[in-house]
């Protein structure tokens, strides 16, 4: 069976925990291979919700071999809580590692993270300000802690010391912090390490052994690729690269072990933070969505931005991510709406239209929907299992998409549990979809 790599196809929060937990129950390991606890992934499975910030979908499987690659970035004390609840739940987490070689948030990080923002005032990001952005920072300055340095006192001591030094003005206004003790915060991590210890390895050389004994390997992103950081609508994007390509950086493997890049996307679009969004709502309809589709942020609880379906960014993504399959989540949000729209192509400032997503940001950030209406349908979907199960106009919106982004959409989702979902026949022409619906 193959390798798949699952994307976010928007701005994040499409349900890429939902479908990876799905396509995990058929397959060997689930690699984490960027982001950190910026992100969440909810799963409902048994009537139970399951939140998770830096533990890989799979973790949920026992025995499932489930790897935080060493493109994450890692906050140690949240990766022991998360690690905790589990465990208390009746969660066996003996299939965890972790790379030695991913790097961890520090104190200071947070606090960078949070000064930063507030420096910005009314041009703020919208950070989650949980340090990932000065830990990816540090990481490219050279300056970062890794989880391996964890083990080893001395090497951490003297890590931690390099890192504060060229900081200390910036950290400054958290001077007498005690979190910023040089002891103090060598012996937190070093106990952190020991907690982690037995499921720190190597990671990369895991991954290979998996792949070459034929094993199904499950690569799951957070985010979505329109925040990729060099891709994405840059500044408001997040701190790495949430596309297929980082698959490989991030967990140590090449593009020829990659068979086949899913794309997760709503049946609508969501957003959180600022920057630019074509499509979003204003008013009664935009709340509907809202508080139908439960958007509010898994890490953060704050209310997502909603609008209508963005096909020129879902074709965008597609083309950056080389996508293979199309999985549509929340189709169900839908039902009762009587027309629906999608944007097809752009206006900008001065009436100019386009169908490509623009590269220079002031088009962007100028530019709206234009769209196109059909039909919607009454009828509630949970129940459905089956393609022909949807009503015409459900079909007919997914052909649409499919159609419009030129990629098959081969899993649909109807409904938070993981049963409300369905295989959709494209999925019968698609390896790994084919082999995961049996």
């Amino acid at each position: 069976m193959p390798s798949i790599v699952i994307v976010g196809a928007q701005w994040g929060d499409e349900g890429k925990g939902k479908i990876t937990d799905l396509l995990a129950e058929r397959s060997d390991a689930v690699i984490r291979f960027q982001g950190g606890n910026n992100a969440g992934h909810t799963i409902v499975r048994d009537g139970q919700v399951w939140k998770l910030h830096l533990m890989p979908s799979g973790i949920l499987y026992p025995g499932k071999t489930c790897v935080i690659g060493n493109g994450v970035v890692i906050d140690p004390k949240v990766l022991t809580d998360e690690l905790e609840e589990l465990r208390r739940r009746g969660v066996d987490t003996g299939g965890l590692r972790i790379s030695a070689n991913a790097h961890v948030i520090m104190p200071y990080h947070l606090m960078l993270d949070t000064a930063g923002e507030a420096r910005l005032g009314s041009l703020q990001i919208g950070t989650t300000r949980r340090g990932i952005g000065p830990c990816y920072a540090d990481k490219a300055a050279r300056l970062g802690i890794r989880v391996q340095d964890l083990l080893d006192e001395k090497i951490l001591k003297k890590k931690i010391v390099a890192a504060l030094e060229p900081k200390r003005l910036s950290l400054r206004p958290f001077a007498k912090d005690p979190k910023l003790d040089l002891q103090t915060m060598t012996e937190d991590y070093m106990t952190y390490g020991h907690r982690l210890e037995q499921h720190i390895a190597d990671t990369t050389r895991l991954v290979w052994d998996l792949l070459e004994d034929g094993r199904q390997v499950i690569f799951e992103g957070a985010q979505g690729a329109l925040l990729d950081i060099d891709h994405g609508t840059y500044p408001f994007v997040t701190s790495s690269n949430p596309i297929a390509a980082a698959a490989c950086i991030g967990s140590g493997v090449g593009p020829k072990d990659i068979d086949e890049i899913w794309g997760i996307t709503k049946a609508y679009a969501t957003r959180v933070g600022a920057g630019p969004f074509p499509t979003e709502m204003e008013g009664e309809q935009g709340e509907l969505l809202r508080e139908r589709g439960g958007e509010f942020g898994t890490t953060t609880g704050r209310a997502r931005r909603v609008g209508w379906l963005d096909l020129v960014a879902l074709r965008y993504a597609a083309k950056l991510n080389s996508l293979t399959a199309l999985a549509v989540t929340k189709l169900d949000v839908l039902s009762g709406l009587e027309e629906l729209y999608v944007c097809t192509r752009y206006r900008g400032a001065e009436g100019a239209e386009f169908d490509v997503f623009p590269y220079h940001q002031t088009v962007l950030h100028h530019a709206t929907g234009e769209y196109e209406t059909v039909p919607g349908w009454e009828e509630d979907l949970g129940e459905c299992r089956t393609e022909a199960e949807l009503p015409q106009a459900a079909r007919d919106y997914l052909a649409a998409i499919s159609d419009f982004v030129g990629v098959p959409v081969v899993l649909v989702g109807v409904g938070p549990g993981r049963e409300q979902v369905i295989w959709t026949e494209a999925a019968q022409h698609t390896i790994a979809a084919n082999a995961l619906a049996r």
